[in-house]
């Protein structure tokens, strides 16, 4: 990863492009880009989270899954959420997974550790309820959360029985897997659907999803879907203790699954079952995109569980990145709602397998320089990699004579304010990213801040997307968050209703706010990241909606700190939180310091509820609510493991020590915090003293 890059704006760049895909893939079933392309994305965004926890902010993606379900289909809430999986690229990705799982579960070299690895199904995820044996209903992925309910339409797929067959059928379980359509298939239907006139599908992943997410079930009914099952989510009881154990028991009870599985404890033959599959990937009849490792012993799934959206106990190796070369035609200057400047190129169009691309990513001002990047260039196009599309290279034997490097501006192109580079103290550049002082006076800010406040993952204003804002912004319509609340009010009493202007008709207004009304109660952790304070992402808006429970605490707590200096206790309070740093407290401060901002949240309250956050737990245990601190060498569990079956169990997990700090759990080497607990009175427990703590919860 290149040190010249600024993750907080790459960040705020990759969610939003993420989430603009989420959209186009889950909801309309129409990508513009390849799963490898999509994939790394998403590995670039992970790559940069975790190295820069405190940037987890803008437009992040990274704690979710999929996209909201349409509102023409029924939804289903996941009892057990339907998550995604992490990547691997290459070789060494795999060997670090299994080192990883290894360490987490603090396996000795001699300790065996078998893995089983599937083909990974290009298709459409879906998760079948059984009940009794019979099938009750079926539900896409939608966000991970929610799906759209799609029973009628998965009754039709021949393939998935209405009733499991065999023995130890549980009472309840979720089946879990993948719908798709076989190559033969797929050239079929689209032969037809042109001989009648109708919508050709780009590929067989789009064709199923289109599919299967018929109004008419009659119409799915004439498709030939597939099914694949390989995972499951809620049950009453499983049949087997292994997930190659249950897979089989999937077969006996009359599922369709994937006969190309292989169980090794050795890492060099589960790359070697990768290469096997792709070197048959052409001749399988179907579309895959990788190979699916999953840790095989279900009691070790269960103590690895899961971090932000993915299991620790899995990952996808995908094939490699393919490339194409094209001309680089103009140099875009886009503003984000930082007031970030982010380069784009914008490219003579061109096919990288099957997906035509057009824009790319330049980072920044200084990887234009490193990379010699000018307008006019022929340049290597990559499709998967770091940040995809990304120009990679310059054909420098093809460069034009007259070519000249390009200059980076200065003056903010929307409101013509300074562009400036941070210093540090002395007078360097510390932000590779040069940033519009214009603030609130650029166009450009205020409407991606608004673009943030209603996306996906923070209202979710469903029909109020980029274009409507820009449109509402720019006729004076809607100036700030809370005017999107008072739009309907002052619509009734204006001299130019929506329904007189063109677009907008008496069906489109009663459904934008009705959305709009839908949207009055909204999470805690949601209203946090949908304020846009930098460096509060998703995640770091989950800690503290965690940490705190209603917005009226976390407020007084930040404004206790506001000028309180850092070495207060106010300040530290808020540092203490596990996952918050300085970073994320110094921008808490700033945000709720400045009174333009606080203006704007009490007129956005007085439109809005913040409904308190909710844990995901099952029941209560001894440690519910309380906060921990772990420290020192533990023995019977790693500390990784220690934090999360803590979490699970309703504790808050701090890094450093504080009076209200309940328990501190000490190992071996416990070094300063274990004097500070002693010296703050707090509890302190040895390994075997947490396990009896929290034995039987």
């Amino acid at each position: 990863m290149p040190t010249s890059e600024d993750p907080e704006a790459e960040i705020a760049r990759l969610s939003a492009e993420i989430s603009r895909h989420d959209a186009l893939y889950y909801r309309e079933d129409a990508p513009e880009i390849s799963d490898a392309e999509y994939d790394a994305l998403r590995r670039r965004l992970s790559q940069l989270e975790d190295a820069h926890p405190e940037f987890k902010r803008a437009e992040s993606p990274s704690a979710t899954v999929g996209a909201p379900p349409v509102g023409a289909f029924g939804k289903i809430r996941h009892e057990v959420p339907m998550l995604s999986l992490g990547n691997a690229f290459d070789d060494q990705d795999v060997t670090d997974f299994v080192q990883r799982v290894r360490r987490f579960l603090n396996l000795g070299e001699g300790d065996p550790l078998d893995v089983m690895a599937e083909p990974k199904i290009d298709g459409l995820s879906i998760s079948i309820r059984y009940e009794n044996g019979s099938l009750v209903q079926a539900a896409t992925r939608g966000d991970g959360a929610e799906g759209e309910n799609v029973t009628a339409n998965v009754k039709t797929i021949k393939e998935i029985p209405h009733v499991l067959e065999g023995k130890a059928v549980p009472e309840i379980i979720d089946i879990r897997g993948e719908i798709y359509l076989a190559h033969k298939d797929f050239e079929k239907l689209n032969a037809a659907q042109a001989a009648s006139g109708g919508k050709v599908f780009a590929n067989p992943r789009n064709a199923a999803a289109g599919s299967l997410r018929q109004l008419d079930s009659s119409i799915t009914a004439k498709r030939p879907l597939r099914f694949f099952a390989y995972a499951w989510g809620a049950a009453s009881k499983l049949p087997a203790d292994t997930q190659a154990g249950v897979a089989a028991a999937f077969g006996r009870w009359g599922l369709p699954i994937n006969p190309l599985v292989r169980v090794s404890g050795d890492p060099s033959e589960l790359l070697a079952f990768y290469r096997e599959i792709e070197s048959k990937r052409a001749k399988l009849g179907y579309d895959i995109d990788g190979v699916v490792y999953k840790v095989n012993r279900l009691d070790y799934q269960e103590r690895l569980g899961f971090v932000s959206r993915s299991p620790r106990w899995a990952i996808a190796h995908k094939f490699a990145a393919e490339r194409a070369t094209t001309v680089l035609n103009k140099i875009d200057i886009q503003v984000g709602r930082t007031g970030a400047l982010t380069p784009v190129a914008k490219l003579e169009p061109v096919t990288v397998g099957g997906v035509v691309v057009s824009n790319a990513t330049l980072h920044n001002e200084d990887e234009i320089a490193r990379k010699d990047i000018r307008e006019g260039d022929t340049v290597v196009v990559q499709r998967a990699g770091d940040v995809i599309p990304q120009v990679v290279e310059v054909v420098l034997d093809k460069r034009p004579k007259n070519s000249h490097p390009f200059k980076f501006p200065k003056l903010c192109p929307i409101c013509g304010s300074h562009a400036v580079r941070e210093s540090d103290e002395d007078g360097n550049a510390a932000d590779v990213v040069r940033r519009c002082t214009g603030g609130l006076i650029c166009a450009a800010q205020v409407k991606e801040r608004l673009k943030h406040f209603v996306s996906r993952n923070a209202f979710d204003i469903e029909g109020l997307g980029a274009e409507k804002i820009e449109f509402f912004f720019d006729t004076g319509r809607i100036k700030s968050p809370a005017d999107i609340f008072t739009l309907e009010k002052r619509d009734q009493i204006s001299d130019e209703p929506l329904i007189t202007l063109r677009g907008f008709k008496e069906t489109s207004v009663g459904k934008l706010f009705a959305a709009i009304d839908a949207r009055r109660n909204v999470p805690l952790d949601r209203f946090l990241y949908a304020l846009g304070i930098r460096h509060i992402g998703e995640t770091t808006a989950k800690d503290l909606a965690k940490a705190y429970g209603t917005f009226e605490a976390l407020r007084a707590a930040v404004d206790a700190a506001i000028g309180a200096g850092k070495e207060s206790d106010a300040y530290q309070d808020i540092d203490n939180i596990e996952g918050i740093g300085e970073t994320v407290v110094d921008a808490l401060i700033d945000f709720f310091g400045e009174a333009h901002n606080r203006e704007q949240i009490d007129a956005l309250l007085h439109e809005v509820t913040v409904a308190p956050f909710v844990r995901t737990q099952t029941k209560e245990s001894p440690v519910t609510g309380k906060t921990v601190v772990f420290t020192g060498t533990l023995t019977k569990l790693t500390r990784n493991e220690a934090k999360a079956q803590a979490e699970r169990l309703g504790a808050k997990v701090s890094g450093s020590v504080s009076k209200k700090t309940d328990y501190v759990v000490a190992g071996a080497e416990a070094g300063s915090k274990l004097d500070n607990a002693r010296a703050l009175g707090v509890t302190v427990l040895d390994e075997d003293g947490w396990l009896a703590l929290i034995r039987g919860a």
